[in-house]
């Protein structure tokens, strides 16, 4: 439960954050599903706000993608189309370049063997598509997470609730699983030499572009 008096701070972007996070979490989770309809007034009455808040919410998931506002009318969770899906990686791919140039030369040499580790995790991740959603992720949110660049992890953390949600079924193809393991044990080399050039190529690579 939310209110604009408590847990926010009486701050009205900070309540609208919150809803924001609420209903695209709920997305994110397959609650509300593709095809689902909002009204805000439902949303607002959930979670003892204001509608005002919900709407600017839900005119943040619209640009997101994640939803259709159709005015005076109701808010419906768009469709995961394989067009959205090949546009999906196709983003991850370049951000997920992006963090690695930026990032990788920045790390420790304790921060590189950290992510090492997680990029260890993402060997056996290749036959369980939400591991392959999880692992990725780790990796690239903490090279994000050091990239030195605040536009970058804002772009990164904005996009990550869509790109969490539109990736969620995608996998590896099982003909392609042999060469996308060698691409990650090369990534791993690249991380624990500090190639940022190389982390970047083969971010890529993972995500076909």
């Amino acid at each position: 439960m939310l209110n604009e008096q408590s847990g926010v701070g009486g701050s009205k972007q900070l309540l609208a954050d919150a809803v924001f996070q609420h209903i695209g979490a709920q997305i994110v989770d397959g609650v509300l599903a593709p095809g689902h309809r909002i009204r805000d007034v439902d949303v607002a009455e959930e979670l003892h706000v204001s509608r005002t808040p919900v709407r600017e919410a839900l005119q943040r998931l619209e640009r997101l993608g994640l939803v259709t506002m159709y005015p005076s009318r109701y808010t419906e969770v768009t469709e995961v189309t394989p067009e959205v899906v090949e546009q999906s990686l196709e983003f991850a791919g370049y951000q997920a370049g992006n963090a690695c140039r930026m990032g990788l030369p920045r790390l420790s040499e304790q921060e590189r063997v950290e992510l090492a580790a997680l990029v260890e995790q993402m060997y056996d991740s290749l036959d369980d598509y939400t591991l392959t959603s999880n692992t990725r992720w780790a990796v690239f949110s903490y090279l994000s997470d050091r990239s030195g660049n605040a536009q970058h992890r804002t772009v990164v953390n904005e996009a990550g609730m869509a790109l969490f949600r539109n990736l969620r079924g995608w996998r590896v193809p099982a003909e392609d699983r042999e060469r996308m393991l060698q691409v990650y044990r090369d990534f791993h080399d690249a991380v624990l030499h500090g190639d940022g050039e190389e982390a970047e190529r083969l971010a890529r690579a993972m995500h076909y572009v």
